[in-house]
């Protein structure tokens, strides 16, 4: 059973510029559609967290074109209280 993400992870993932480095196609994420999993804890305690969204892609017109599923891993160093250190997505 994987263990529950931190809520200041959660925060952090839904504001993060970082996390658009996971877009293929210059589009933006939608985070309504974004989800998070605690997959490992490192030895260090870094956690390593999947990410999945999907990316809104906009056609020349300014309409919603497609939805492309992405996906990706964060490591993420919280402090003593639970609150986010230091958070890289390594892709």
């Amino acid at each position: 059973m994987a263990d529950r993400v931190p809520p200041s992870v959660l925060e952090w993932l839904r504001r993060a510029p970082e996390l658009a480095r996971l877009c293929s196609q210059n589009g933006w994420i939608d985070n309504d559609t974004l989800e998070a999993e605690v997959v490992e804890r490192l030895d260090d305690g870094t956690l390593v967290v999947a990410v999945t969204f999907e990316e809104v892609v906009v056609e020349a017109a300014g309409c919603v074109g497609t939805r492309v599923p992405c996906y990706g891993r964060v490591h993420a160093r919280l402090d003593a209280s639970g609150r986010l250190r230091q958070a890289t997505v390594v892709g």
